[in-house]
């Protein structure tokens, strides 16, 4: 599929892989694959145009023609600054719903796939290791309670003045953990040759110096 390196970083909703995806990266200094930003982005697009979500293959075309440009740290949508916007939890749930939709996957495959260049990629998202880049030499799955990832979206939220109900967000984790766990395509598990990572009680610093060795043990070469 692709001869650079690639490190893959799969996880349920709140467990860190995307805050450690990108510090890892930045280590590295490799690539980084946000894919969640994607399926975020074709919802919105899709939003925007009027589209019926549950319209599978309108939906499709939208994501196939995505008119996207990440930009350091901002994320551009038909010229149009949305970072802040694809990051609610209308954009999340929203993400889960065209995610769960087979032609949707199919047609971002590809995009996915072509930011695998060297020096090499991180992927973080919840197929990375079992369909996006199944040869992945390094395959991490990342999770932790509901309750503790629902803790820290609610102290991010009130750290951002957004108002915030803890229980309700624990709800709304449980709900996104069992549609993404059941879809029919490309269900949120880990590969059969994923290291997985609890980091209920670890720290960030814990969790990038894990998948860090991780990297070091499988590219010996390589300087952090």
């Amino acid at each position: 599929m692709t001869s650079a390196h690639v490190l893959a970083i799969d996880g349920p909703s709140g467990s860190g892989k995307g805050t450690v995806a990108a510090r890892v990266a930045g280590l590295l200094g490799w690539h980084l694959l946000d894919s969640g930003a994607l399926y975020r982005l074709v919802g919105l697009a899709a939003s925007r145009r009027g589209i019926d979500l549950a319209d599978e293959c309108a939906v499709a075309d939208c994501a196939r023609d995505l008119d996207v440009v990440f930009e350091n740290d901002k994320v551009l949508l038909e010229k149009q600054d949305v970072t802040n916007e694809i990051r609610s939890e209308k954009a999340g749930a929203t993400a889960s719903k065209v995610g769960a939709l087979p032609q949707v996957r199919q047609a971002l495959l590809e995009r996915q796939r072509a930011f695998a260049m060297p020096p090499g990629l991180v992927a973080d998202g919840r197929d990375m290791g079992t369909v996006v880049f199944p040869d992945a030499q390094v395959k991490v799955f990342l999770t932790a309670s509901a309750e503790e990832r629902a803790r820290r979206r609610y102290n991010q939220l009130i750290e951002k003045g957004f108002s915030a109900n803890l229980a309700s967000l624990v709800a709304e984790i449980r709900e996104r953990d069992e549609r993404d766990a059941t879809r029919a395509v490309a269900p949120l598990k880990p590969a059969a040759d994923a290291v997985c990572v609890n980091s209920t009680a670890m720290t960030i610093d814990e969790v990038v110096a894990e998948v860090s060795a991780r990297a070091l043990s499988a590219w010996p070469d390589l300087r952090v």
